[in-house]
Parts: C-alpha cells; structure tokens; sequence
C-alpha cells in the first residue's frame, strides 16, 4: 500500500521507516499509526527484511501526539466505554514487541510523549546529539502510555523513570545516554549511517531464524519470575535449532573461514514450539 505519513524503504535487507510529517515535527497521528502498524506487518512477513530502522524526516523525530483537536486531544469518552478504548501508543508499541524482526531507533531530534514510548520496546536506540526527549504527560495533564510505564523501568531503572516522568522535563541525549535509555549519541551527519551499519551487520551475518527467535527470547524473559523460565525456553531452542540447516551451516561456514549462508526464512522455517507464551487478549 502506498503511505501519507511514513516512507517505506527497502534496500540490502534493511528497512527503513521514517515518520514524514516534517511540517509537524512528525507528530502522531492515528493514520501514522495505522501505517507504521501496517508497515510492521509486511516486514515480518518479508524474509528479505533483516533489520529495521526507525527515524523522523527534517529536524524531528516525533514530536509527540498532534494536539491540533485542543483540549479534547486526549478525550476518548465520547467515543467509547473505558474497558474499551485502547491506548494507541500501546497498540504499536505491542505490535513491535511482538515482531521477529529486530529493531533500531535512529532518533535524529526531539521525541517526546509517543515520539519516545514508540522507541522503548525497540531493540537499539542511538541518538543525534541534537535530539531531545521527554516523558512530559504529567505536564499534559495525562499519564505515560505506549506500554511505557512497563518498559521504561526495566531499560533505566525504576528511579531514572520516576524522575524523568515525574517531572516531564526536557532532556539531552547526553542525558539520556547516561541513563541508559539510548546506546550512543552521535553527531547528526553519522547518526543514519551508524544505523545503517548496524543493521547491515546483523543482516550480512546471523541467521534470520536465530534472531528472531533471540529477540522474542530476550524480552520475554524480562518479566519471568525465575531463571528456570529462560532455562526451560532456551533448552527447547538450542535442541530445535541445535539439530536446524542454519546451526550445520554457521558450524561450517566457522570451520571454513568463509561467510555464513543461512537457509532458513522466519516465514516457514520457526520451530514447532514458537510462540511459547500464551495468548493474552485484550480483555
């Protein structure tokens, strides 16, 4: 499908989706929404995506939900009961949580409210140091959304997130690289080429399968009550993928001093115990 508020680009299996409302700072909008969300699911379902990159076009990376509605932005009563209404941070936010496919964040300027819950449940984040982010909904009157409020505690701690929410200020990359909530801070002109990097590197060189099964391994774990979850989860895995065409050719490929080619396509080639967690609707 063709897209108003992102750009859809493919190249050497990295995808890049850049949120394009330049005009507005790239502020959120349920049509972005829906196509990020969109975008999301023909990546998963496209084996020559190997990594994603997620970034802003102009000077922003997201300025947040557009408050062009005023006051009545964030009133939903008129249209739905509470039980109801879904968050629609969350629903991305979900939805990237649940993707096979790795994800990096190449935060090129200021994101703040949904412009930096989007990036949490990412798996990389890297900031121009140009960018500025802030968790500001207490300043709105609102609270924290996007699932953030479980993801942000776990990424810098319990009380880097109370105070960086509790106060809804403004803050630098350096900032927020000290506190853990981004990897690297760059200058502008290499922030989308140090994206880009990375991105080949996981593409040129890791099983698609391995990945995927490593990043749904790694953040599903954050929530288990006892290592003897990870232990039962990564036994299934290592005997699954231990005995898999991906696991004979990356031994090989080792012992010969060449590059890996692996196989085997996310598409059709996941093993039988893949998804191991149970379904959690809604309601």
């Amino acid at each position: 499908m063709g897209y108003e508020q992102i750009e859809y680009n493919l190249e050497d299996g990295v995808l890049t989706l850049t949120l394009n409302r330049p005009e507005r700072l790239n502020a959120y909008t349920p049509t972005m929404q829906r196509e990020m969300i969109d975008a999301i699911e023909r990546a998963d379902t496209d084996d020559r995506v190997r990594a994603v990159i997620v970034t802003g076009a102009g000077r922003g990376f997201c300025a947040g939900a557009d408050l062009g509605g005023g006051g009545e932005t964030f009133n939903s009563t008129s249209k739905r009961a509470m039980d109801d209404h879904r968050d629609g941070g969350g629903v991305l936010t979900l939805r990237i949580y649940e993707s096979i496919k790795p994800f990096i964040a190449a935060i090129n300027g200021p994101a703040v409210g949904v412009g930096v819950t989007m990036t949490l449940p990412m798996d990389v984040r890297i900031a121009s140091s140009s960018a500025k982010m802030g968790f500001v909904f207490a300043r709105r009157g609102i609270v924290p959304e996007a699932c953030s409020s479980w993801f942000l505690p776990r990424i810098v701690g319990i009380s880097r997130a109370s105070e960086w929410v509790t106060t809804g200020r403004v803050f630098s990359a350096e900032e927020a690289l000290e506190g853990r909530l981004v990897s690297r801070v760059l200058p502008p002109d290499d922030l989308l080429p140090a994206a880009r990097a990375l991105a080949r590197e996981i593409a040129e060189n890791t099983s698609a399968v391995s990945v995927a099964l490593s990043r749904q391994m790694l953040w599903r774990m954050l929530g288990a009550d006892h290592p003897m979850e990870a232990h039962r989860v990564d036994s299934k895995a290592i005997y699954s993928m231990g005995s898999s065409a991906d696991a004979a050719e990356g031994v090989t490929a080792f012992l010969d001093k060449r590059p890996a080619r692996f196989p085997m396509r996310p598409s059709k080639d996941m093993p039988d115990f893949y998804p191991w967690w149970p379904e959690r609707p809604f309601k």
